[in-house]
């Protein structure tokens, strides 16, 4: 078991603090999003295995990142919770809309790979810290990677970077390394401010 602290009712955020927290991660991911798709490159966990599938099937990323989740919700509600499942569900439905029409309205007459790519990970690092913060996930692969965390103290960045290099792994079959290499790097980012920040003992129970 983990010698993280447990999380008593005195620590938890109030409804307000967890509605702008969950706002704010969602929003920051897909803006990260944003900067991925127009490069045209891919993230991991279960928003780079329905990204990947987008690619190759046409159908748009909101809609299959929302049904790419439903069969993980029985095992977060196993493992988490009601609260962390509810929260969750909320968080994937909140980025499916929101990247139906935040797209449109940010295009680049030029996007430098490095720079796009930092922006990706960045952004969504942030994001995906402040959702985990308040007891929250965007999806099936997050939320293993946590309770991995939880219950056995190894990172979730770590666990997360291993999942994502399967999917990085299965997309070499479709796309150009250069795609692949870039997609890494920005994976890379994300999990490393994830293994860095997440720590519940320094921001919780004092």
């Amino acid at each position: 078991m983990s010698d993280q602290p447990a999380i008593n009712d005195s620590d938890r955020h109030s409804l307000l603090e967890d509605l702008q927290g969950l706002a704010f991660g969602v929003f920051t991911c897909a803006l990260g999003m944003v900067f991925l798709t127009q490069l045209g490159f891919l993230t991991g966990q279960t928003a780079g295995l329905a990204l990947l599938i987008s690619y190759i099937s046409g159908v748009d990323f909101g809609t299959m990142f929302f049904l790419v989740n439903i069969p993980f919700y029985w095992f977060t509600y196993h493992r988490m919770g009601l609260r962390f499942t509810i929260k969750s569900v909320l968080c994937v439905v909140a980025l499916s809309v929101t990247m139906k029409w935040l797209p449109p309205l940010i295009q680049f007459d030029h996007l430098d790979p490095l720079a796009g790519m930092l922006a990706f990970g960045t952004s969504c690092g942030a994001g995906l810290l402040a959702i985990i913060r308040h007891e929250g996930s965007l999806g099936g692969a997050g939320a293993m990677a946590v309770t991995i965390q939880e219950f056995t103290g190894f990172k979730a960045g770590y666990a997360q970077q291993l999942l994502d290099l399967v999917i990085f792994g299965s997309a070499l079959f479709y796309f150009p390394w250069q795609i692949v290499a870039w997609s890494i790097f920005g994976s890379v980012i994300v999990n490393a401010i994830i293994a860095i920040n997440h720590r519940r003992d320094r921001y919780i129970g004092r």
